[in-house]
């Protein structure tokens, strides 16, 4: 102990200044489901005895790890690339990691409290990051650890749980090793300080003292000295003293259990590794799915470019203009993942341009046909990226429909600009994207600038025709957007919605010009020319810095769509030839910002490879299963190649490891592993549908609209009268039910659930085969007879508390 005092007093003040709060060992279960050594499902026998459990409580590490990685992505400044891990991880993998064997339903069986606390800190981790809050995000991952850690103890005992404690510490090392590798050195201390901070309270903390005194003062100093090195900024050495940290954790491991359980629990941790890959790729900068959906973003903006110069007479360019998006697209690099990414926003996408070209044609049915090519449009841009990144690209498309009104306003029609801006506050206000809840928890002032000052004057001015008012709010409104871009995302990001911003003035350039107004098409041009040379929102330098040849080629594009509107040439062929350059340089600026990460990232993936070949669990897995133990071997290669060729997917590492647990637990072929397109890590899930009454959208006859949210409904409780029709809408997590108390409504009342189910045990069997799902962009929706009160819940997220009250009056 007497080391331990001198180490702790030679780091305390290092501990101090990194100014992290620590994570304490809280959030654990609480009631009379909490385990001890006595009730432990499987005794103290470390995991030898278990079989497949020990497989299932080793894959409970590889979450506590990713939230950990949420975690520390958000205390180095990456909320929200961390608030997409943490939702991922939740919402995506453990939710399906249904059958059996699965981390889901096992940790459900195994401790219903741990279960629920467990759920309600991943959702927290999520929460906190998308508010900016990393000391939350923090604290919540602890607190999934501490019920993780539980339903472990539970499971195959306490032995065997020190042990997989000791292996999250190992994670945890790693994690600081990753990052040093890359060259993040402060990232490494704030990782490592975390570490020890939690270590201290740690169940592993005691029993790797106990089993291996050497291992347990290697790992304190180890993380140490990778504290120290990180604050020196010296990443090799942070890299050496991490990768010192990580072994010794591994020896603490298996001094406290030498068995097949320690065993699965190391092939998690090198799972834990890819894991650490995929988060390092992610801080390096957007993936190119960003990219894409910029490319998808700018496509919005041309199709609202079409309809207006349609409306403004010139119909024979407007259809040229609107099936021109879909030649574009048909050769871009969105194209492929776009359809491969959520196929129905792909086909209606397509379906929804041929039918704006036609209906600008026709003369009629264009506001139909513009709605189908941006609600599919939206739905992909959702699927390619991050919440964050989602909304930056909406800033840029708000403010090239606020340019469409500015040229509106410019022809002399000031009612259809002022209509126009009202449309846009429309999507603004139902936050579409996310834009408006995500500018109003950033910045009340910018939210009020750019609601109140500009934007809810700017229909009046117009109307009014202040010509100086309409330049103030339009400019006003502008730069509140950009300013507020730049406050929640780095540069390499911000360029996407500028190179929306800018890539929709060009081709408002083309738009006038095609109105027989040359002179105006080149100050629209010269115009964004100027924009971009003020800098852009960081655009300007980002390009110039990540390809020189790519720079020139933007502004002489740009350049040259002014110049055409003045010699007389096709302007439109010159905004098409600048929305290509403007495409090239959002990639060009990704690839720059993620580059070396994703060179690092990839290292990472095959250094765990290399501590494979030397791993203690190396020859047990060998003999146990050679199929499980080639698959996994391959897959950290397969997943590094793909990161390095963009394309990189960490499932695959993932399901190889779960058949590597499962081998040495005892049985491979019991591996909850389904289908390899399966989003989690469970067997297929039946698929999901809605039944009666479960509708896309939200219909316009509803008189009341509730958003089913992650784990509650909102509002949870609501008065309506009777003959009232109530819409249930999918807005955040998995899929939902809106499930009636069958003893809990009118006596008189009809039995009424998604599904359309006579009674709540057939709303329970139905929901089992996937059946009465409201999933995102559907609606229950049910009309209320019978007066009094009707309380109704979720099914997957009952346990969550996502229960609700409808009040019916007469």
């Amino acid at each position: 102990m007497q080391r331990r005092r001198e180490f702790l007093q030679a780091t305390g003040a290092a501990l101090a200044a990194v100014g992290l709060a620590g994570c304490s060992d809280s959030g654990g279960t609480t009631d009379g489901d909490a385990t001890t050594a006595a009730d432990a499902g499987s005794g103290d026998d470390g995991g030898d005895d278990v079989g497949v459990d020990a497989a299932v409580a080793a894959q409970w590490n590889v979450y506590r790890a990713r939230l950990a990685d949420a975690a520390a992505l958000g205390a180095h400044g990456a909320s929200d690339v961390g608030a997409q891990l943490a939702a991922t991880t939740f919402e995506q993998d453990f939710e399906n990691a249904g059958g059996e064997h699965g981390a889901h339903e096992t940790l459900e069986t195994t401790s219903e409290s741990a279960y629920e606390g467990f759920e309600q800190a991943a959702i927290g981790v999520r929460d906190a990051l998308r508010e900016g809050d990393s000391a939350s995000a923090i604290e919540q991952a602890e607190s999934a650890a501490a019920n993780l850690r539980d339903a472990q103890q539970r499971l195959v005992g306490e032995t065997a749980m020190h042990a997989l404690d000791a292996l999250a510490f190992a994670d945890h090392a790693a994690t600081a090793r990753a990052l040093a590798a890359a060259g993040q050195a402060d990232a490494a201390a704030v990782a490592a300080n975390t570490a020890l901070s939690a270590f201290e309270t740690a169940p592993a903390h005691e029993a790797m003292e106990s089993a291996a005194t050497d291992a347990y003062e290697s790992f304190e100093s180890g993380l140490g000295d990778t504290l120290s090195a990180g604050q020196r900024g010296n990443a090799d050495d942070a890299n050496s003293a991490a990768a010192t940290a990580v072994s010794a954790a591994v020896d603490g491991a298996y001094a406290i259990a030498d068995t097949t359980g320690t065993e699965a629990g190391h092939i998690a941790s090198l799972q834990s590794r890819a894991y650490d890959a995929a988060a390092l790729n992610a801080m390096g900068g957007p993936s190119s799915d960003f990219g894409h959906a910029a490319v998808l973003s700018a496509y919005r903006a041309r199709a609202q470019d079409a309809a207006w110069v349609a409306d403004a007479g010139a119909s024979d360019a407007a259809a040229s203009m609107a099936i021109s998006v879909l030649e574009d697209f048909e050769g871009a690099a969105a194209h492929e993942p776009l359809e491969e990414t959520d196929h129905d926003a792909y086909e209606g996408f397509e379906g929804g341009v041929e039918a704006l070209q036609e209906a600008i044609t026709a003369g009629s049915g264009v506001s139909d046909a513009l709605s189908q090519v941006d609600t599919n449009l939206v739905a992909g841009i959702k699927a390619l990226t991050t919440d964050t990144e989602a909304v930056i690209l909406e800033t840029g498309f708000l403010r090239a429909l606020l340019g469409d009104a500015r040229e509106q306003y410019h022809r002399g029609n000031a009612e259809r600009a002022a209509a126009s801006v009202e449309a846009m506050f429309k999507r603004f206000e139902r936050d579409e994207l996310g834009a408006h809840e995500t500018l109003e928890s950033t910045s009340e002032s910018l939210y009020e600038t750019f609601e109140d000052e500009h934007v809810g004057a700017l229909p009046a001015a117009m109307r009014n025709g202040n010509d100086d008012a309409v330049t103030t709010h339009l400019d006003g409104a502008r730069s509140a957007l950009a300013e507020f871009a730049a406050q929640i995302a780095p540069t390499a990001r911000v360029a996407g919605g500028e190179s929306v911003t800018i890539t929709a003035r060009a081709f408002d350039a083309a738009g006038v010009a095609a109105l027989d107004d040359r002179t105006r098409a080149a100050t629209v041009a010269d115009d964004a020319m100027a924009y971009f040379e003020g800098g852009a929102g960081g655009f300007h330098e980002a390009v110039e810095a990540s390809n020189e040849e790519t720079y020139h080629a933007f502004e002489e594009a740009l350049v040259g769509v002014s110049s055409t509107a003045s010699d007389g040439g096709s302007v439109f062929d010159a905004a098409t030839g600048f929305g290509a350059q403007s495409r090239t340089a959002v990639y060009d600026v990704i690839g720059n910002a993620g580059g070396d990460l994703t060179a690092a990232a990839a290292a990472v993936a095959r250094g765990a490879l290399r501590d494979f070949e030397g791993a203690r669990a190396h020859e047990p897995l060998e003999e146990a299963d050679h199929d499980a133990y080639e698959a996994f071997e391959s897959s950290f290669e397969t997943y590094a190649s793909g990161l390095e060729s963009g394309t990189g997917d960490v499932s695959v590492v993932r399901r190889a490891s779960l058949r590597a647990q499962f081998a040495v637990a005892g049985d491979a072929s019991a591996a909850p592993v389904g289908d390899a397109a399966s989003s989690g890590e469970g067997d297929s899930q039946p698929e999901l549908s809605g039944g009666p009454n479960v509708v896309s959208g939200v219909p316009d006859d509803a008189d009341h609209v509730i958003d089913m949210n992650a784990v509650a409904y909102d509002p949870a409780e609501l008065t309506v009268s009777a003959g009232d029709t109530v819409a249930w809408t999918h807005a955040d997590g998995e899929a939902h039910s809106v499930t009636a108390y069958e003893d809990d409504i009118p006596a008189d009342a009809t039995y009424w659930a998604s599904g359309g189910f006579d009674s709540q045990d057939a709303a329970k069997t139905g929901w089992a085969n996937g059946k009465g799902a409201v999933t995102e962009g559907e609606s229950y929706v049910h009309t209320f007879e019978t007066t009094g009160e009707h309380e109704y819940y979720c099914i997957p997220h009952k346990n969550l508390g996502m229960e609700g009250t409808i009040v019916v009056e007469e």
